[in-house]
């Protein structure tokens, strides 16, 4: 079964304007599978295979007249000095574009290299596990709350979906086996990959809270230097994602860091030990849903026809909202809740900053929104105008609708 993908038409603009496209994500985002599909005019050459990634990291220009171009380089972050010679092959033939087609699942180290040889040279998209929608428009889950545990716990790796009967914690569990080998040794030298399992594990428990390294330090029994590098490492590898306090010069704000969110719910999920049959009465539902919907928020925002930026809020008086969508003036401001019928209480703390915005007119919400993302029958306004969406709806609502192949 073939999932279509939503940056498809972003990935064919991005190709007819550049050169070069960068497709980064986690590792079984799909981004091979995607791209062999939509390029297949192009030679596929993989650098998961040692004696090739040597290769091109040693002898790059006998590489390059082996593989020559239309390519798709798979993995390219194994071969880091392949980049300076990709910008000599890009610069003899500048106006050809989409003549390379390039992966890599480690961000940061891959960011380096593009922002140092192929800068103005290529367009760089983020592939992220499938979406609400994604999965809903295969057919496998109805798009209504009563498959919502199923998605929260299956997550959004293509393979789970594509072939459900693929056992999901045989699954998460090879995927971190395998993930602590290649990738945390790549990047960083982790003395005990046994430490580093517990920090992913206390990262997990904490998924939706601001982040707190001294705490995650004194539980695994490491530096906060050692859980500032490995959160580096889950962030490159596309495993974290972080949120930023908003600031305005609205009064003193209680928080300066962020908040700390796994990419996944399904793994995460695993990790805290959570199946669909017990998700509403554990501990963990109402981090796991907002966790969700950041995810679902995130993939929206990347691919609007509208530029949008993601914050949270938390002040001095403990007022906090757990999403502000921001853009051309339009504030949307987003409460999570993992109930099926919200009520006048779920949007006092949206109500309240709410009015400060406005009596301080700022700006960024001049036409300022509510929103409460749960789990109703279906979308509607409540009595002081907050609109109740569900997460298939949510960039309909929020007005997140896709870019098409506009970048």
């Amino acid at each position: 079964m073939w999932i279509h993908r939503d940056i498809t038409d972003k990935l064919t603009s991005a190709a007819a304007h550049f050169p070069a496209v960068v497709l980064t994500g986690a590792r079984q985002t799909g981004k091979t599978s995607l791209l062999t599909r939509h390029f297949s005019g192009h030679t596929y050459v993989s650098l998961d295979i040692p004696s090739i990634a040597a290769m091109a990291e040693r002898e790059p220009e006998d590489f390059l007249e082996r593989y020559p171009a239309p390519l798709f380089i798979d993995e390219v972050q194994y071969a880091p000095g392949l980049f300076r010679h990709l910008k000599s092959v890009i610069d003899g033939a500048r106006h050809e574009m989409g003549r390379f087609i390039i992966t890599g699942s480690q961000r940061f180290p891959l960011m380096k290299e593009v922002s140092e040889s192929l800068a103005g040279r290529c367009a760089v998209l983020e592939l992220e596990p499938l979406s609400a929608r994604e999965i809903a428009a295969t057919g496998t889950i109805s798009a209504d709350r009563r498959d919502l545990p199923r998605l929260l716990v299956r997550g959004g790796f293509p393979e789970l979906w594509r072939d459900q009967t693929i056992p999901a914690d045989l699954f998460f569990g090879s995927y971190l086996a395998t993930y602590l080998e290649r990738d945390v040794r790549q990047i960083v030298n982790v003395g005990s990959l046994r430490d580093f399992e517990r920090f992913i594990r206390a990262c997990a428990a904490r998924s939706g809270q601001i982040l707190n390294k001294s705490s995650l330090a004194r539980e695994v029994g490491v530096s906060i230097t050692a859980v500032t590098s490995w959160l580096g490492v889950l962030a490159a590898s596309g495993q974290l994602a972080f949120l930023e306090p908003w600031f305005v010069n609205l009064g003193k704000r209680i928080s300066k860091a962020p908040k700390m969110y796994f990419t996944d719910t399904g793994l995460l999920c695993w990790m805290l030990g959570v199946t669909e049959r017990d998700l509403a009465s554990s501990p963990f539902v109402g981090a796991l849903w907002e966790t969700f919907v950041f995810a679902e928020l995130r993939k929206a925002a990347r691919l609007s026809a509208r530029p949008a930026s993601l914050w949270f809020y938390r002040d001095k008086t403990q007022l906090e909202v757990d999403f502000l969508v921001l853009g051309g003036g339009d504030g949307r401001l987003v409460e999570c809740k993992w109930t099926e019928n919200p009520d006048a209480s779920d949007t006092r703390n949206l109500a309240r900053l709410k009015r400060v915005v406005e009596e301080k007119a700022v700006p960024d919400f001049a036409r300022a929104s509510t929103f409460i993302v749960a789990r109703p029958r279906a979308g509607h306004p409540l009595e002081d105008g907050t609109k109740v969406t569900d997460v298939f709806s949510l960039p309909g609502s929020l007005g997140l609708e896709s870019s098409g192949g506009d970048l």
